[in-house]
């Protein structure tokens, strides 16, 4: 609107410039403006009162259309006070809605637990007439027994919130509770008293036991009393049905023993053609050497550390070395013992030292008893072998126990090792000290393999063979002590010989004696063996240097000294003993090939061992080859021209070449 006033102004200002340049009359062009508005009025008037009929109906429409807005108007705030109150109602709705929901959800939770637990107090008449009438081992009874044991357990616990509904089925519950408990404990008794009937398999009532375990449990969470007596039957039952078997079973076995024992007559270092007084006892074994030898003794740790136990009844015509017989009675008691102790846990539900608590009352005088036997067996034993296999035994039987998760008797393995052990030792130390008692002059003079060295490496292999899975540092510590004394017993013998010769024979037929039982009964590379590897090694070149001796003493004795000439620079002194190399070259010339022949004879007549004397004639042959070289070398050209061709010589040893 503003534009436009403006556009009028701007118009009426150019009309009033348009007038003003004209010279136009003002007053007059006013009147005529004005006359001319009056006709235009006068035009609309006309128009009006042509229209009026119109203008009339559009003003009653204008009413009409106003009165019909109102009305509209109020029927509108009419719809919107109706929604107003309809959306406070849905409001209000929606509210009830949720509360009815969690009231709804409250109840069907109060619900469940009500009917659960109307369902808990309830005593229907089927498990009524069940656990009054059938049998224990039915399904149906089992499964009563469940619901009931169930009924209690709920029962205490609402008596202890001091709850007034248990009252109602208190006395029920209580009556059920009595019937099933006098069912259960007969059953089990019943069970029980089976072990006591004579050639009786008890595995089979136990396992009939297991399978119904939970007649125990439920006995153990319901009357406590009526659980420790039938604890306390079956503690006493099987204690008394291990400890006569095993008594009886022990005695059984002690009669297949070798008639023929080992006695402190049969030490490693004692003569056994020694003559006796007519009031000692004669050599309890025919062959000493099965004192000291293992023979097939070591298969008891191997094939036959699981093998069957002997029958005693079955095999009465058999004997056998204790530690056989030891590892039957062992392996029946861990059988025994490792199914009594699982047994133990899975029905009467202990665990820890509950568990052990009361294998140690069912166990207890059985293991007693058998360290008894042992203590018996150990105090008059002198069989070092057999104390040593048991040990092992023991070892090896504590392990298998441990793989049957089974650690009840760890103290028993205990028990009888420290039975053992001081046994063992005392004896170890008896032969030890026997052999350094032995008067060497009593012996003949022999340069063969002496028996006690024999002995000594027969027991030595033993011992190591069967220490090698479970070393023990006072074993060692003893064997170590055995062979020094041994070494030094070999010395004291070589010494009632008069030849160096003959000494270094005899002590290399006894170090290759013991190391060869060594290397074929234990580890090449064990300490025994090396230890004699190291002594033969010596002794053998100090032979060879021996034996050599006679045949090429001067050739040695004239190679040192050249040597030594040579090394002091002794040029003049060297050419002057081109006539002693002469004469030598002579008389090894001449006497070369019959050399190789006495030596070749006098060494295997030496040695009872073609091997060893194989090796140390091919031992010789090659030192007789380097002091050849040695001396060809020392020698002017006037006397190599004389000496025997090294090939001639080398040929002529390869005949004494042996398949050895």
């Amino acid at each position: 609107m503003a534009d436009v006033a403006t556009i009028g102004e701007q118009i009426e200002d150019d009309e009033v410039q348009e007038i003003l340049k004209t010279g136009t009359d003002l007053r007059q062009y006013a009147a005529q403006i004005e006359k001319e508005f009056k006709e235009v009025e006068n035009r609309s008037i006309d128009d009006y009162i042509k229209e009026s009929q119109n203008i009339a109906n559009l003003h009653n429409q204008i009413g009409n259309t106003s009165n019909i807005l109102e009305r509209m108007e109020s029927m509108l705030m009419d719809i919107q006070d109706a929604l107003n109150n309809i959306s406070t109602e849905i409001t209000s709705l929606q509210k009830k809605s949720v509360s009815m929901s969690v009231q709804l959800t409250n109840r069907q939770s109060i619900r469940a637990q009500i009917s659960q637990f109307v369902e808990d107090m309830a005593v229907p008449e089927e498990m009524v007439a069940s656990i009054m009438d059938s049998p224990v081992t039915e399904k149906e009874f089992m499964a009563h027994l469940n619901e009931l044991n169930h009924k209690l357990q709920l029962m205490k616990e609402l008596n202890f919130k001091e709850s007034k509904s248990s009252q109602d089925v208190s006395d029920v519950l209580q009556k059920l509770k009595i019937k099933a408990m006098s069912k259960l404990r007969l059953y089990l008794m019943e069970q029980i008293y089976k072990f006591r009937k004579p050639m009786a398999n008890y595995q089979i009532p136990q396992n009939a036991m297991l399978k119904y375990k939970f007649f125990f449990e439920f006995i153990l969470s319901n009357e406590r009393a009526v659980a420790q007596e039938i604890c306390n039957e079956y503690v006493d039952t099987m204690g008394k049905i291990y400890y006569s078997y095993f008594k009886s079973y022990s005695t059984r076995l002690a009669a297949l023993k070798f008639e023929e024992a080992v006695s402190k007559d049969d030490l490693m270092g004692l003569d056994d053609s020694a003559p006796k007084s007519i009031f000692s006892k004669t050599s309890s074994l025919k062959n000493k050497s099965t004192v000291f030898s293992i023979g097939d003794r070591g298969e008891v740790l191997n094939q036959q550390l699981e093998a069957p136990i002997i029958v005693p009844h079955a095999q009465q015509k058999f004997r056998y070395a204790y530690e056989a017989l030891f590892r039957s009675e062992q392996y029946a008691l861990v059988d025994n013992a490792c199914r009594e102790y699982l047994f133990v846990t899975e029905f009467f539900i202990l665990r820890g030292p509950q568990a052990q608590e009361l294998f140690n009352q069912i166990m207890g005088k059985t293991t007693t008893l058998l360290i008894k036997n042992l203590e018996t067996y150990v105090q008059d034993c002198y069989d070092t072998i057999a104390l040593f296999l048991c040990i092992q035994l023991c070892l090896r039987y504590q392990l298998m126990c441990h793989k049957r998760c089974v650690p009840a008797l760890d103290k028993y393995w205990d028990n009888l090792q420290a039975v053992i052990w001081p046994r063992f030792e005392t004896v170890f130390r008896m032969n030890i000290q026997s052999i350094q008692d032995c008067d060497p002059t009593k012996f003949p003079k022999e340069t063969g393999p002496h028996y006690i060295t024999r002995r000594y490496a027969e027991f030595s292999a033993a011992i190591v063979g069967i220490s090698e899975n479970f070393p023990n540092e006072l074993v060692s510590h003893l064997l170590l002590e055995l062979q020094e004394e041994v070494k030094c017993f070999m010395l004291r013998m070589a010494a009632i010989f008069t030849t160096r010769k003959e000494q270094l024979i005899y002590l290399i037929n006894n170090y290759d004696l013991v190391l060869g039982v060594l290397m074929e009964r234990t580890r090449d590379n064990s300490k025994e063996a090396e230890a004699f590897r190291e002594l033969l090694s010596t002794r053998s070149a100090e032979y060879v240097e021996e034996i050599l001796a006679p045949h090429l003493g001067g050739i040695i004795q004239f190679v040192k000294d050249c040597e030594q000439m040579r090394d002091k620079e002794q040029t003049e002194e060297l050419k002057r003993q081109e006539r002693r190399s002469l004469q030598l070259v002579a008389n090894f010339s001449a006497n070369w090939k019959k050399s190789l022949e006495d030596l070749n004879r006098e060494v295997f007549l030496s040695f009872p061992s073609l091997v060893t004397g194989s090796q140390l004639l091919q031992l010789a042959l090659a030192q007789l080859v380097q002091y050849y070289h040695k001396f060809y070398k020392l020698l002017t050209p006037n006397a190599r021209a004389q000496l025997v061709n090294i090939h001639v010589i080398m040929i002529e040893i390869k005949k004494y070449k042996s398949n050895y």
